[in-house]
């Protein structure tokens, strides 16, 4: 299959996998009653929803990891369409869900954005700024490996991305980071107070590194 079949098949794939994603969602919160999380309780213990909701989380990023490897024929391009896909799959999860439910109202509303290894907390926009920056990195590598020269970056420039995105993580996680002491029940039942913008604006800036470097690449390389 040529390379530009397999990245539309992959965000054909991540649009897919968001919507059934989306539609377990708008299951799971109806049942215990919390489309909009942020609320008293917001991680009630209800049967063993807490266990098949980390379950769950880990096997899409297997499934995601999954559609990368087979897709690509190089480490750099497995990795490319990994991205490629978590980008549009997360992406494309806030729209559908919007879609079924009307939830979220605006991209200022709070998510519980993930459950490992603690809850993450933020507004929709902040994972979805993340996720264009993962989507347009994978794209620009599939665009150069198709033209036999897909781009590359330095490892101060991976060690900046990275740094920025351990960042982003401590952002996320710090509503549940202060009262991960008082145990698993404060942890389940804390609400965040703030976001942090400006610490995830360095931190998205600092990941977007990658992006910029290979966007210039594919600039020089288009010029006659």
């Amino acid at each position: 299959m040529r390379i530009n079949k397999r990245w539309l098949m992959v965000v054909l794939f991540a649009m897919a996998m968001a919507w059934v994603e989306s539609a377990c969602v708008v299951y799971l919160r109806t049942l215990i009653g919390r489309i909009d999380p942020w609320q008293v309780q917001p991680l009630p213990h209800s049967a063993n929803f807490g266990t098949t909701e980390v379950t769950r989380e880990a096997a899409t990023l297997v499934m995601l990891a999954a559609v990368g490897w087979l897709a690509g024929a190089t480490l750099r391009l497995r990795l490319a369409y990994t991205l490629l896909a978590f980008g549009v799959w997360d992406i494309f999860y806030y729209v559908f869900l919007k879609i079924i439910c009307g939830w979220p109202r605006t991209l200022l509303d709070w998510d519980v954005l993930f459950l490992i290894p603690l809850p993450w907390w933020g507004p929709v926009l902040a994972p979805m700024l993340i996720a264009a920056l993962m989507a347009a990195w994978g794209t620009l590598v599939v665009a150069g490996a198709s033209q036999g020269q897909p781009p590359r970056s330095s490892w101060r420039v991976w060690t900046l991305a990275a740094a920025g995105a351990t960042l982003a993580l401590g952002v996320f996680m710090a509503d549940a980071l202060r009262v991960a002491g008082d145990g698993p029940e404060a942890v389940r039942h804390v609400l965040p107070a703030g976001f942090d913008w400006p610490l995830f604006g360095v931190a998205w800036l600092a990941m977007a590194a990658p992006v910029a470097g290979a966007a210039r690449q594919w600039r020089g390389r288009a010029r006659p």
